[in-house]
């Protein structure tokens, strides 16, 4: 008997990590490809970074970032000719749809973030909503 829960606490240990590893999400993903070095990936993150997560952006392509100067996770390595930071890369099923290089300030920005998600499949441009029998005030959708 001790063997036998030996090996299922061995399983249960090797599941759990499995379970942690970050997999590439099936919907889109916005990657910030940053340093921390970046002044103005710096200025995003002030100007930007609180509101991204609470929009309808944040909620159809999610932020991921990646910090250039360590290993680039495995799922995102197919990204080429990352040459400035920050650059935003908006990733879906491991293929890369389009980008924007730079941050030209806020009033730009959203701008640009919303012709780029143009580029993703009609079914994933909504965001998930959230609400629950009321409008959602973000896009004036039913849920």
């Amino acid at each position: 008997m001790p063997k036998f829960l030996s090996v299922l606490l061995v399983v249960g240990v090797a599941a759990g990590l499995f379970a942690v590893a970050p997999a590439p999400a099936r919907t889109a993903e916005l990657l910030m490809f940053e340093s921390a070095a970046c002044e103005w990936c710096e200025r995003w993150h002030e100007e930007i970074g609180p509101a991204y997560g609470k929009t309808r952006f944040g909620r159809i392509a999610p932020l991921r970032r990646i910090d250039i100067d360590r290993a680039i996770p495995a799922a995102y390595r197919a990204v080429r000719g990352i040459a400035y930071t920050p650059t935003f890369v908006l990733w879906r099923r491991g293929r890369e749809l389009g980008r924007l290089v730079g941050y030209p300030g806020e009033d730009f920005f959203w701008p640009l973030l919303e012709r780029l998600l143009e580029k993703l499949p009609e079914g994933n441009v909504r965001p998930a909503h959230r609400t629950k029998g009321r409008s959602c005030t973000d896009c004036d959708q039913d849920s």
